[in-house]
């Protein structure tokens, strides 16, 4: 091709953004991120981007030091810097996408942020949205200019499929969860179980029953996110209740807010599988928690997008919508 492909990055995932560089055999492009005095974001881009192909890698999350709220700002501003300097096209890549259960009016006035979140990207300069296990699919359909769903599920299935754990089923912590779930299932040739719950709060949940038979077996729970643990050890105990043995989990985002480090390593839960999709500290990771890196999926895509080739077949045989 006649043109260069760039990644830059913010302050808030930088490991991850070099790992992909290093898949894709490329440098890390130089970009200075400050924060004024009076808090203000400030973003140059010290090399030429006339007419290449730009990738911006940053979650919309905290790292203990940035807010999701300053990730924000890093992305918009970044992208509008390179669409200032003339870069070719811009895709926004979001290991994680902050904002997206604020998906729809589920009360009175209330905003639809993951939809507005979507706005401000497109309205900064991205013509390509590149994010990777959504918390829900209608995120898609958000925006009017191509928008890339990946999933991690070849990851952590592989993962999975190692360790050879035997007499295994796969359980949802939500019945909105089951599509996701049932792929794993498929993939790993397990049965599926429900755990049935109602949400008490916006920080509760009271598990109800159990849907499926998990009495004498392994189980794994599969999520998108792990926010403050409640929900998550809830499970966990209801499972334990009706029979569960070794009980594991599977969850892509460690937002990992509050108390959730510390429910998780005095959970009955042997292990918590996670991404770097959003930095996880490194004593963290001493415990129950273990990080599986997701920059091969993300690098394969953004070689595909710059080479205009599919990134649908990056899922093989596995079947995770519809």
């Amino acid at each position: 091709m006649g043109y260069d492909c760039q990644i830059f990055t913010g302050n808030i995932n930088r490991p991850l953004a070099e790992e992909i560089c290093r898949l894709l055999d490329i440098t890390l492009g130089e970009a200075e991120v400050i924060s004024f005095p009076g808090g203000e974001t400030g973003v140059q881009i010290r090399e030429n981007v006339r007419g290449n192909d730009v990738y911006i890698v940053q979650p919309i999350c905290g790292n203990g030091e940035f807010t999701p709220n300053d990730a924000l700002m890093e992305i918009l501003i970044l992208i509008d810097a390179a669409r200032r300097a003339s870069a070719r096209r811009i895709t926004a890549v979001l290991p994680y996408y902050g904002y997206a259960r604020q998906d729809r009016k589920d009360r009175p006035r209330v905003p639809i942020t993951a939809k507005l979140i979507g706005n401000l990207i497109v309205t900064a300069g991205a013509r390509r949205v590149l994010s990777l296990d959504l918390h829900s699919n209608q995120i898609q359909g958000f925006f009017d200019i191509p928008m890339d769903h990946l999933y991690s599920i070849n990851v952590f299935g592989n993962y999975l499929m190692e360790k050879g754990m035997e007499n295994l089923v796969t359980v949802t912590p939500d019945v909105g969860n089951i599509k996701m779930t049932r792929a794993y299932s498929e993939l790993l040739d397990a049965p599926l179980a429900i755990v049935d719950k109602r949400r008490s709060s916006e920080t509760q949940t009271e598990v109800l029953n159990i849907i499926g038979d998990v009495d004498g077996k392994n189980v794994v729970i599969i999520d998108d996110l792990i926010s403050t643990g409640g929900s998550l050890v809830e499970a966990a105990t209801a499972l334990r209740k009706h029979g569960a043995l070794d009980i594991s989990a599977v969850i892509v985002h460690p937002v990992l807010a509050g108390p959730a480090v510390e429910r998780v390593e005095n959970s009955i839960l042997t292990e918590l599988v996670v991404s770097n999709s959003i930095p996880v500290p490194e004593n963290v990771q001493n415990g129950k928690i273990k990080v599986l890196s997701v920059a091969s999926i993300l690098s394969e895509a953004i070689r595909r997008i710059h080479n205009d080739e599919s990134v649908s077949t990056l899922f093989g045989h596995v079947h995770v919508e519809g």
